[in-house]
């Protein structure tokens, strides 16, 4: 007489309702909490590189349409639990022509009047301090990461060098910019171009005005919507989260393989916060 008992049936509906349970707990938690976030373009450079894996916080300036993950909820202008980010902090934003997340920094606040001249940002009537850095060295290698056809590091051709040991790598001119409130960082400016200048605006209440570290090649806060730009201040309700530090970073070398995957990581760069550092005393 055997002594196995017969196979219970798979019962196949709390299999669905299980992972069905376990996608809405993650979709849950990435619109109120926190998700994951690629970088696919050099428009954050030097604090942020193609290949970055990093975490958005969702819950810092409250929630709204934008939070979704997908962005699937209908357009609006409300928010729930409002909160105004700080000078410096790198944000995710929505333009208004298409879903798609756009990675800035916030330069102005509700209420502030910003101008440029010659690509110095003009806060409040006080231009605001870009003091010159030793040059950034930004690797020339693997520079295949950047989506839809966009440049990437290629645009610092000029500035390529070679090191002793024999890497070839970019060394643009390097600012470090300090906004009022002590929040300093790094930016890239190599060149003259039309979004350098333009003329003071005040910053509408409920908004904030986004740009780039890497000046000359961003579409933000400056830029027009027909230019991929953000078309001037960003509503508060289109700002998703913020960024918080980096997970880990891929060069360029991965393939399928995964072999590949730790000769491509970008060591030094894991779990770097991306909040800006604070330096002197805030400026009033």
């Amino acid at each position: 007489m055997s002594d196995k008992s017969p196979k219970k049936p798979i019962d196949w509906f709390a299999e669905i309702r299980g992972l069905a349970l376990m996608l809405l707990a993650v979709l849950a938690f990435h619109t109120f909490v926190a998700k994951p976030f690629y970088i696919p373009s050099a428009s954050m450079v030097p604090n942020l590189l193609v290949g970055d894996r990093l975490v958005v916080s969702k819950y810092p300036y409250g929630w709204s349409w934008v939070s979704a993950s997908f962005h699937l909820a209908p357009r609006g202008d409300w928010r729930i639990a409002p909160a105004t980010p700080e000078y410096g902090d790198i944000v995710i934003a929505v333009p208004p022509h298409r879903a798609e997340d756009y990675i800035k920094r916030v330069v102005a606040l509700p209420g502030d009047r910003i101008a440029l001249v010659d690509g110095q940002i003009i806060l409040n009537g006080q231009p605001v301090p870009q003091d010159m850095e030793p040059p950034v060295r930004l690797s020339a290698e693997n520079d295949n990461l950047c989506s839809y056809g966009t440049e990437c590091l290629s645009v610092f051709e000029p500035y390529r060098v070679t090191l002793e040991d024999g890497r070839q790598v970019y060394e643009p001119p390097t600012y470090r910019e300090t906004l009022p409130n002590g929040a300093s960082y790094l930016i890239i400016d190599h060149q003259d171009q039309a979004l350098d200048d333009m003329a003071e605006i005040t910053v509408p209440d409920g908004h904030v005005f986004l740009m780039g570290d890497n000046r000359d090649h961003s579409a933000d806060s400056r830029a027009p919507v027909f230019a991929s730009g953000l078309g001037g201040p960003v509503p508060l309700e289109d700002v998703g989260g913020r960024a918080e530090f980096i997970t880990f970073s891929l060069d360029g070398q991965a393939s399928w393989n995964p072999l590949s995957w730790f000769k491509a990581l970008r060591g030094e760069r894991a779990w770097t916060s991306l909040r800006p550092e604070l330096r002197g005393e805030p400026s009033r």
